[in-house]
Parts: C-alpha cells; structure tokens; sequence
C-alpha cells in the first residue's frame, strides 16, 4: 500500500513535467525553457521566475510618477546588455535621458536608441515595430495610456522575441486586468531606495514590498551645471517613428540640440 503514493507522486510529476511553461503550481514559483536575465538586486531576483527578468513576456512597471528611478532600477541589467552589444530601446520617455549618468551607471551609449512618439497609437505601433526586431536586447517604453486589447498585441508580439520588454504605466493602472504575466508596482522610498511590489508573478503571492538600494551617479549629486554645457544631453541614437507627425518632432528636437 505504501507504493501507491509514490508511484502516483511520479506520475503527477511525469505529468507536470510535459506541461508548457505557462503552466504551474499555484504554490509553486513558474519556469520557462529560456533562463532568466539577471535584475542586478538580489533581493529581486529571488522573487523573480527564473531567478531574473523573464525573456519573452511583457514586463509591466507601474509608477508612482516618471521620473522615480525606473532607469536606475533596471541599469544593471541594462549594463549587462549593452556590453554584450545588445541594442536598448527607450520608446518615448517622458524626460529625455542624462547622457553623463547613464554612462556613470555602465549602459554603453553606443547601444541605445532614442525613439520618439507622442500618441497613444503611434506608440503601440512603435512597440509592435520594434518587438520585430529579434536583435534586441531590452525595448523600453512609457505608456501612459493603454487599452486591455493592446497590451495583450503587446503580449502576443513580445512572445515571438526572445529581447526583455518593459512597459511603464501610472500606478493607478494596478486596479485594471494586464495580460503581462509580470506586474510590479515602484514607488521611491527613503535613503535612495526603491520600493518594489510584485503584485502579479508566475507562482505564490508577494506578501510584501521589497525595498531596493539604487546607485545615484555622481553627476545627479555633484553641480554638473558647467559639464552638462561641455558636452551633449543626448549623445545616443535618436529616431522618430516612420511616420510624418513624428519626424516634424524629431526635426525639431535635432534643431534644438544643435542651436
């Protein structure tokens, strides 16, 4: 009587094991086939499928406001991609990015392109294009606003690439269904940190915040005044999207930085 157990404990497990990736225990952490990207906090990363950023899903950072640290939360992985001459995508942020502290931070500037977007539908036409794109390694963008049924085209688009996307939405956005199987909610903290809260993973449910130390590049701290006049703000690719609304944009912003 007592093998029964065992031999049906090895049957569930030969069972489980044959189940796609996006199938899991509900007490359990979820993999996938492709290993995951190292966040650069181990404390995250504990938390994390795969024991880091998971490849091939949308990724939903909701904020408190922009602006709160999202780049320096994410530049050690970043960092790591752009040293491996993998391409990073800032889709329309909303401040353009300090070309001397991202580099303090180690992204390689060489590898990052600037795309700008001023509408909501230009912007997830944007993400579709570059979601095409199987050779990069991080697309980053700022949206706002999103419908249910683009985030899951997004969903669906980042699935067929093996890249990290990341979509940056209000906080208030928590209370709305996402079809991204990552939700996180970020809101600054005190002595430099971050506050992190999982609020939708594959496996158990986060009980609590994670508090995150985040590097603050010198140039943010010292008066950088007489360096920022020295050098461009934007060294990096700048692109608009091929549409003729946006090249107008970009034209004036090429203008500006040249004046």
């Amino acid at each position: 009587m007592a093998a029964v157990p065992s031999a049906l404990s090895f049957a569930h497990s030969s069972i489980l094991s044959t189940l796609p990736d996006s199938v899991w225990r509900g007490d359990q952490m979820g993999s996938c086939k492709v290993a995951g990207i190292a966040s650069g906090h181990r404390a995250l990363d504990r938390e994390l499928p795969n024991g880091g950023w998971p490849p091939s899903v949308l990724i939903e950072l909701l904020l408190a406001n922009p602006g709160i640290g999202e780049l320096r939360l994410l530049a050690p992985t970043l960092s790591q991609l752009t040293r491996a001459g993998k391409s990073v995508i800032l889709l329309a942020p909303p401040h353009i990015p300090f070309a001397a502290a991202l580099t303090e931070l180690g992204i390689d500037l060489k590898y990052v392109l600037l795309i700008e977007a001023d509408k909501p539908t230009d912007r997830i036409w944007a993400v579709e294009q570059a979601l095409k794109s199987a050779s990069f390694g991080a697309l980053l963008c700022w949206l706002p606003q999103a419908r249910a049924d683009h985030l899951r085209r997004l969903q669906l688009a980042a699935a067929a690439g093996d890249g990290l996307t990341f979509v940056f939405r209000p906080r208030e956005a928590r209370e709305q269904s996402s079809p991204a199987p990552l939700r996180m909610v970020c809101e600054p903290a005190a002595a430099g940190r971050m506050s992190v809260e999982i609020i939708k993973r594959r496996g158990p449910v986060h009980a609590a915040p994670i508090f995150l130390p985040l590097a603050i590049p010198d140039v943010l701290i010292k008066p950088f005044a007489r360096r920022a006049m020295a050098e461009p703000i934007l060294p990096f690719s700048s692109h608009a999207v091929d549409r003729p609304a946006l090249a107008a944009t970009a034209a004036r912003h090429r203008a500006t930085l040249s004046a």
